[in-house]
């Protein structure tokens, strides 16, 4: 396995954090080198449109945002390289993040490597995911049901802002749920239930998303979990908030994590870790908004960061 020699910026991750992290360094003339994983892009590029990201009044093309923060990171000097962090060692400076052929060192590393939404697993969710009806993100999508009709799966506190949100647009929030209550917070739960356009599905549980034919969202069956019976949600919509994975298992022996897998920042600060020159952006440290503008912001100072760092160690 061969090395090359110390990088002053490595950045794990090209979503909204990752590449702007990656604008920020390669604008200090840093020459940052940015590793691509198994989603180049993260999860926008599987979003249709983005009508909530600055700048945008006419919305924009999840993809084409992606690239659009790929080309301005390159124009800067970034470079690129698809790589998947296999494990790391920390314990030693320069930092070294073992792939599958190589080990790279590195002076700082930014960690950006998002979170990958639970699904379900169930038939038509996959050929539907992403712009054709089924999705995981009540504040990225809501809008384009308005006056319809939608399903929300899952039953914690997830669910319940998810479905809450989501009566702003909807005509009538479906919540399905395969107990007789929710598991969500006392607060959360009675208001969802006590919405007149929340409507729970008790005991239930999604079977299959109908409409691949068609290319689009026209129902969801459910069965309920006692006697049985199947009957078809007559939904456009379908909202998974059943939870997110972040991508932190390569690092969790390096990093602290918490219970659920999230880098926990140190210090006081977002973006720091308990390893100095190390730090975290975007939706693998951040469990409450998960939103591209949130990320971009982490990606930004984890770049400022990164960038002190160097600065106060002669780098």
């Amino acid at each position: 396995m061969s090395t090359a020699p110390t990088e002053n910026v490595v950045i794990v991750g090209t979503g909204c954090a990752g590449l702007t992290a990656a604008i920020y360094t390669a604008r200090a003339s840093l020459n940052p080198l940015v590793l691509e994983g198994s989603l180049p892009g993260g999860q926008l590029t599987t979003t249709s449109e983005v009508e909530n990201f600055p700048g945008f009044p006419a919305g924009i093309d999840g993809f084409q945002l992606m690239q659009n923060l790929r080309e301005q990171a390159t124009k800067f000097g970034t470079r690129f390289e698809q790589a998947l962090v296999q494990s790391v060692d920390f314990s030693t400076q320069p930092r070294r993040l073992v792939c599958a052929d190589r080990t790279i060192l590195a002076k700082t590393v930014i960690i950006a490597t998002g979170a990958s939404p639970r699904m379900t697993g169930i038939p038509g969710e996959k050929e539907l995911y992403g712009g054709k009806g089924v999705t995981t993100c009540a504040t990225c999508d809501g809008a384009f049901y308005r006056k319809m009709e939608v399903a929300v799966i899952g039953g914690g506190d997830s669910a319940a802002e998810e479905a809450l949100f989501l009566t702003r647009f909807a005509s009538k929030v479906y919540l399905v749920h395969r107990r007789d209550s929710l598991r969500a917070s006392k607060i959360m739960a009675e208001r969802a239930t006590a919405h007149p356009k929340i409507q729970p599905i008790w005991n239930h549980v999604p079977v299959a998303v109908e409409g691949v034919e068609q290319g689009a969202v026209d129902g969801l069956r459910v069965r309920h979990v006692h006697t049985g019976a199947e009957n078809i949600l007559p939904v456009k919509g379908i909202f998974v908030a059943i939870g997110h994975v972040p991508n932190t298992a390569a690092f969790a022996g390096a990093l602290e994590v918490d219970e659920n897998g999230y880098f926990v920042p140190f210090g006081g600060s977002q973006v720091k870790t308990k390893v100095p020159g190390v730090f975290v952006a975007g939706d693998c440290a951040d469990h409450v908004y998960r939103q591209a503008i949130t990320a971009a912001g982490m990606g930004c100072a984890a770049a400022i960061e990164a960038e002190r760092w160097l600065a106060e160690h002669g780098a």
